[in-house]
């Protein structure tokens, strides 16, 4: 079976598919080739129910199959990835501040990140903490930065990380490059909050179209809908 999943896909969408579940890291079960083959799978089952228990099932089962197809890629792949994303992207500002502060008191890079994860408890820590780890196995720090880019799938995070690596590699000041990263954070965090309170009239005005104008009319024509039913 796995020989044939790897015929039918091209070794691009698997590596792309591949990549996806490693950025998932703990939030999957899934390799590559075994969420093809359940994918496939469950889809052609449902096909089969469709077309034995429905009159109309020749017609309808290939369009419900394919929106099945695409949706368990989003349920499995895109929606916990963008979760797991929006989870680091709010972890990052606490965890760059204190790695920040940690850089003042003069360590070098290597020990602040050290020095940060100890103290820090969060799902970005642990993915430094893989980092180190890897450095202990001989790679240098930024070889192990560039292999934890490739593991995660968010764009803000990847960018800090990659300002991180240009910045150790050219010399320049890690502390400044943190400075603008955390502002960049920071101001990154106020506009995600304008946005959520920016959505409150709409859920309000949603709310009391279903709620509240229903209950209105009822108190203002019920009088006139008793004397009409006497």
């Amino acid at each position: 079976m796995d020989s044939l999943i790897r015929k039918i896909y091209s070794k691009k969408s698997l590596d792309e598919l591949n990549h996806n579940i490693t950025c998932l890291g703990k939030d999957t079960k899934y390799t590559a080739v075994s969420f093809c083959k359940d994918r496939l799978l469950t889809s052609l089952l449902i096909f089969i129910i469709i077309v034995i228990f429905t009159k109309t099932g020749y017609i309808t089962a290939p369009f419900i199959v394919i929106i099945y197809y695409y949706l368990f890629y989003y349920i499995n792949i895109t929606r916990k990835l963008n979760k797991k994303n929006l989870r680091l992207e709010h972890e990052a500002l606490y965890f760059f501040e204190i790695l920040t502060l940690t850089l003042e008191s003069g360590r070098n890079l290597e020990n602040a990140l050290i020095v940060t994860c100890d103290n820090v408890e969060s799902e970005l820590s642990d993915e430094f903490k893989k980092t180190l780890n890897e450095t202990k196995l001989g790679k240098s720090l930024n070889e192990a930065l560039t292999d934890m880019k490739d593991r995660i799938s968010s764009d803000t995070i990847n960018n800090i990380i990659l300002n991180i690596i240009q910045t150790s590699e050219f010399g320049n000041s890690i502390l400044d490059t943190l400075y603008n990263q955390v502002d960049f954070l920071r101001e990154k965090q106020i506009l995600e909050i304008k946005k959520q309170i920016n959505k409150i009239p709409n859920k309000v005005s949603v709310i009391s179209v279903i709620f509240v104008v229903p209950l209105i009319l009822v108190l203002i024509l019920g009088p006139y809908l008793i004397s009409f039913l006497d």
